[in-house]
């Protein structure tokens, strides 16, 4: 639409990006302030919890969050990803760029969400699909500027020269992910090789929407991982400070899974706050520290 605009309209427009429906869209809950594991937060979020199984956030997980499944439960998930896919090539990406091969778009689509919760391998992606690195990287920068591909890029500063400097890529709608890889059910998607992924995808999505919903246009977002394999999942960044999460999609999460984030300790000039294990246990309880077990209800 903004291509058939004469003006720039510079200053006189305001610029949303809405994803897929979040939790607390889903569930009905008001509670607005973007995610960030601190006492206020949970103390203020405690107040507007929704009660989920883990049953239903696999589902949710599989059938996605797009607003037409969300209402219509009815709404066939097949058919609706199979429209939705030949739609946005057809349309959607060719107003965006001339792809040329529609098919082996297709195929990069899906290669690209195999790859969701992974760091990002541009050279795998395009042998797998039989094009060069150069379209590789313009193909995935269409999936990345329609909002349906995310790459969390990792923290650094000028002392952690050591940091990986790969992004790490996620399908911002799991059910579109689901659907391109052929999981066909909650079931065989939460019992199959790529339930952690999917699972570290759908919270990494849901800390992005809690920031978007309040217009928030770029989260402070990162991840951390060096070339010892020390790796946090995702940190936060507020007030100079920032906050280590690790995602497991277990229930019993252990001190160890958050050791990694001592490491923060050893960068200069970082200071590091509260964090903690978000996972589906049903509480939230402290884990070592500051550190919490951080139930998916409070995202």
């Amino acid at each position: 639409m903004m291509k058939g605009v004469s003006e720039s309209l510079s200053g006189r427009i305001g610029l949303m990006t809405l994803l897929g429906y979040s939790l607390r869209e889903l569930y009905e809950v008001d509670y607005d302030a973007p995610f960030l594991p601190t006492q206020e937060y949970f103390d203020t979020r405690r107040d507007e919890l929704a009660d989920i199984s883990y049953d239903a956030i696999w589902k949710i997980i599989h059938r996605g969050s797009m607003p037409e499944l969300c209402e219509n439960p009815d709404f066939d998930w097949q058919m609706f990803y199979g429209a939705y896919l030949r739609t946005y090539i057809e349309r959607d990406v060719r107003d965006l760029a001339d792809i040329g091969d529609s098919v082996r778009f297709s195929k990069f689509m899906v290669a690209v969400a195999a790859m969701t919760g992974n760091l990002l391998n541009l050279a795998a992606l395009a042998r797998d699909v039989g094009i060069s690195a150069p379209t590789a990287e313009r193909w995935l920068s269409i999936l990345v500027a329609s909002n349906l591909v995310y790459l969390l890029r990792p923290y650094s500063n000028n002392i952690t020269k050591r940091a990986i400097k790969t992004p790490k890529l996620y399908f911002l709608d799991t059910g579109l992910a689901a659907y391109l890889t052929k999981w066909n059910t909650p079931e065989v998607l939460k019992n199959g090789a790529m339930a952690g992924a999917f699972f570290e995808t759908f919270v990494i999505a849901e800390i992005i929407k809690s920031y978007y919903n309040k217009g928030i246009l770029q989260p402070p977002l990162y991840f951390y991982r060096d070339k010892e394999m020390n790796e946090i999942d995702l940190l936060l960044g507020a007030d100079g400070m920032l906050y280590p999460i690790e995602i497991k999609k277990h229930a019993d999460p252990m001190q160890k899974d958050v050791e990694t984030f001592d490491v923060l300790d050893k960068i200069s000039g970082v200071q590091r706050g509260p964090g903690g294990v978000i996972c589906l246990y049903d509480n939230l309880i402290t884990l070592r520290g500051a550190d919490k077990v951080i139930p998916i209800k409070y995202l």
